[in-house]
C-alpha cells in the first residue's frame, strides 16, 4: 500500500525537496503541499493523507493549530501528523504532542530517518525519539499539570485492566510490540489487543498519544538523567 504524504511548511524550497525525496520512494507519494497550517488543514480533509509533515512555524495558522484541528476532526481519525521543528526538543513540540501528533523530527534528519519516521508514523507508531529525546519530552510532558490535572489523568486510567496499565507503562517506556511480547511472555498479537483497547478506552488516536497520558498521569515518571 502507498503512504499518502502531505507537506506543510511556508518554505518552498523544502518542500521542493521534501517531494523530490518521497516520490522517490517506490511505497510513498505526495498527494499535496501547504504553506500555510489552514491549507494543510483543508489539504488534509481533501487528499486523505496518512501522514502530514508539519513545519511548527508558519503565518497565519502555524502548525500547531493545524495539527489540534487535525486531531480534532473525527473525519481525519486516520491522519498522523509529523511535527517537523528546528529544535529537537521544545514547548511547541511538546503542545504539538497534546494536540494530537504522532511525534516530531529535527530537520537536519538524514533522509533515511525521515523516510522512517514516515513509515512509523503510517503504522501507528509513536515516533518520540529519533535522537535519544524521549527522555526530555517526558520531563517536558510532567512539569506542566499540576496535582489536580495529574489527577484527573489518573482517573481516566480507572478505565484501564492491570494487564493494559501494564502495557501503558511498557508503551511509555518506548518499546515495541514485539518487544513488550517477549518482556511479558505473550504473543505481538496480544499485546496490540491491548494496546488498541487502551486506545479505545482513553481516546487516544495513536500510541503517541498513550504515551503523553501516561507521563501525565503520573503512572510513568521521567528519569532523573
Amino acid at each position: 500500500m502507498t503512504i499518502r504524504v502531505l507537506l506543510a511548511d511556508d518554505q518552498a524550497l523544502l518542500r521542493s525537496a521534501l517531494r523530490v525525496l518521497i516520490d522517490s520512494e517506490p511505497d510513498m507519494e505526495v498527494v499535496g503541499e501547504a504553506a500555510d497550517g489552514a491549507e494543510a488543514v483543508a489539504l488534509a480533509r481533501a487528499t486523505r493523507a496518512d501522514v502530514v509533515l508539519m513545519d511548527i512555524r508558519m503565518p497565519g495558522t502555524d502548525g500547531l493549530a493545524a495539527t489540534r484541528l487535525i486531531g480534532e476532526d473525527p473525519e481525519l481519525a486516520g491522519v498522523r501528523v509529523v511535527v517537523l521543528t528546528t529544535f529537537e526538543v521544545d514547548e511547541y513540540v511538546v503542545r504539538a504532542l497534546r494536540a494530537g501528533a504522532s511525534g516530531f523530527l529535527g530537520k537536519g534528519a538524514e533522509p533515511e530517518e525521515l523516510l522512517g519516521a514516515i513509515r512509523i508514523a503510517a503504522g501507528g507508531e509513536a515516533l518520540l525519539s529519533p535522537a535519544a529525546t524521549k527522555g526530555l519530552i517526558a520531563r517536558f510532558l510532567a512539569q506542566s499539570p499540576d496535582g489536580e490535572g495529574a489527577s484527573a489523568y489518573a482517573e481516566r486510567l480507572a478505565v484501564l485492566t492491570a494487564r493494559e496499565r501494564e502495557v501503558l507503562v511498557l508503551v511509555a517506556g518506548g518499546l515495541t510490540n514485539d518487544e513488550i511480547a517477549d518482556r511479558l511472555k505473550v504473543s505481538p498479537l496480544t499485546v496490540k489487543t491491548h494496546v488498541n483497547r487502551a486506545m479505545a478506552k482513553l481516546g487516544a488516536r495513536d500510541r503517541a498519544q498513550l504515551v503523553v497520558t501516561a507521563y501525565e498521569s503520573g503512572l510513568v515518571r521521567p528519569r532523573g538523567d
